[in-house]
């Protein structure tokens, strides 16, 4: 018997792709307006699919949630890997990812806003930025670069900056995003060890040019 799909198998596959993809673009709407606790008609009503097509996909709203979050932040965490792939020092690939991070606050209030209401969540979570953060600090210090005793402590440091400096730029819309981000990533990279004329060299680093990495097709 043969497996090939027949053109009616992947016209449904097409069409329950796009059903999901329409929740997930609901779902993170929600999360960027901080509006998680709406029934799953309204979810349903925002994607313009049926209440019985979400359960074809999610059990729960929370499961619906969870998987926008998910797809939102590894999308990120991939486009961050390309950005840095071709710096060689552990510590700049760390500073120039959190700089990117930080100008996010203006650049994509969206997706910082789905960042600071899900950071508890993105500490812990498998994908996205979380991993990212643990295996670049690990790779800075495995080089010398960093003085980590706690490698959990140390990634825990770095959501919280994160958060604090979204929060900071959120409340004062007037701040500086680049020289608050630059200072704020400077102060990290000393508290990981890094010298104070070297963090500062860092940070004043040219950054990647991330509308030529989405332009390229080589990030979603």
């Amino acid at each position: 018997m043969s497996s090939t799909p027949t053109p009616q198998g992947n016209r449904l596959d097409r069409r329950k792709a796009r059903t999901r993809a329409a929740l997930i673009r609901a779902a993170q709407t929600l999360i960027s307006q901080g509006r998680m606790n709406v029934p799953i008609l309204e979810i349903t009503q925002a994607a313009d699919v049926g209440m019985g097509s979400f359960y074809n996909h999610f059990e729960t709203k929370e499961q619906l949630f969870e998987a926008a979050v998910d797809v939102v932040m590894d999308g990120y965490g991939q486009l961050l890997d390309n950005l840095t792939a071709g710096i060689k020092d552990p510590a700049e690939v760390f500073a120039c990812s959190f700089r990117l991070t930080g100008r996010l606050n203006r650049r994509e209030p969206e997706l910082s806003r789905v960042l600071l209401n899900n950071v508890l969540q993105l500490l812990s979570a498998d994908t996205g930025l979380a991993p990212r953060v643990r295996r670049d600090i690990a790779a800075a210090v495995d080089a010398g670069r960093f003085n980590v005793a706690d490698l959990d402590v140390a990634v825990t440091m770095t959501a919280g900056a994160l958060l604090a400096l979204g929060q900071l730029l959120n409340d004062q819309p007037e701040r500086d995003v680049e020289e608050t981000t630059d200072r704020m990533t400077e102060d990290l990279l000393r508290m990981f060890g890094v010298p104070r004329r070297q963090a500062q060299r860092i940070c004043s680093l040219s950054l990647p040019d991330i509308d030529a990495t989405q332009g390229d097709g080589s990030a979603a």
